[in-house]
């Protein structure tokens, strides 16, 4: 009787492997998912490489050039500050990612290991400092960078960054730290182990794959930021990309669209590559951890 029920079932599910439910099921919600995906690079990169003679024309395919150009990539590496705007993004984002990280690991563990009294209060408390908006946050941040004469340096982006970062890493790294069994530490314990050195030897290596996925978004928050770096940052050769490409190359109501593209083209590269290498470690830090 069971073996009827399969065959049954078998021939009753037989449909979605036919040609017409694969595309209906897999291939064309896969090629929306692509093309939503990849349009917004595809079009900053035919806009940084066309003339403005086809950007400003309403003649045409505009989605395609006619006649490519590097005049634009051109003024953007070599009449601007692109590149200062990048090396100080690239230190800005390392710099506050490893600090958050550093303060988020000590935060996580204290309050999922050590079970101290509030400790469920406390890890709240830090979810909802990461929901509150920077635009409240920068006015007390203003202050203290002026008092602290940091204002127009990279410290005070540098500084000011871990006000979001740590919260969300804290709050990320909470819930990989709970999926680690307590038999690894107990044993730990058991034998003699410090606290620091089960963080350091035990529940460190295996949150591996959650601190690259915590590190990467704290990496993409830092980059991509752009509040505090347009209130703390005036001088051109300290702005990040994500200011210096709107504030330098927008004139009035004159927009350089093509080197706005260009800009903004390799200024998403650095993290799209670094999602593409951390790709398997990433799906395994938000999944979970180490199996019992």
């Amino acid at each position: 009787m069971s073996t009827q029920d399969n065959t049954h079932d078998t021939q009753g599910m037989a449909y979605l492997d036919t040609a017409h439910s694969r595309w209906v099921t897999l291939y064309l919600p896969l090629a929306i998912f692509v093309f939503v995906l990849l349009f917004p690079f595809y079009w900053m990169v035919i806009t940084s490489v066309k003339p403005n003679k086809e950007l400003l024309s309403r003649d045409g395919n505009p989605f395609w050039v006619v006649q490519p150009t590097l005049e634009h990539i051109h003024k953007l590496l070599f009449k601007t500050a692109y590149p200062e705007w990048l090396w100080n993004t690239v230190i800005i984002s390392v710099v506050s990612t490893v600090v958050s990280l550093a303060c988020a690991v000590l935060a996580a563990y204290a309050i999922e290991r050590l079970r101290f009294k509030g400790s469920r209060q406390v890890g709240l408390g830090i979810f909802l400092a990461y929901l509150v908006p920077p635009s409240i946050l920068f006015i007390p941040l203003s202050t203290m960078v002026f008092k602290l004469g940091l204002f127009d340096t990279r410290w005070a982006l540098i500084l000011t960054y871990p006000t979001f970062l740590i919260p969300f890493c804290t709050w990320l790294l909470m819930g990989y730290f709970r999926s680690i069994p307590f038999e690894l530490e107990e044993c730990a314990l058991i034998d003699g182990a410090t606290r620091f050195e089960i963080l350091w030897k035990i529940i460190l290596p295996l949150s591996v794959p959650g601190l690259i996925s915590a590190g990467i978004f704290a990496f993409t928050l830092s980059w991509n930021e752009f509040i505090y770096a347009l209130t703390f940052i005036s001088s051109s050769e300290v702005k990040t990309v994500p200011v210096g490409v709107v504030t330098e190359l927008v004139e009035g109501d004159v927009y350089h669209w093509g080197s706005l593209m260009a800009g903004a083209l390799f200024g998403s590269l650095p993290v799209a590559v670094l999602y593409s290498f951390f790709v398997d470690h990433y799906v395994s830090g938000m999944t979970g951890a180490v199996k019992e």
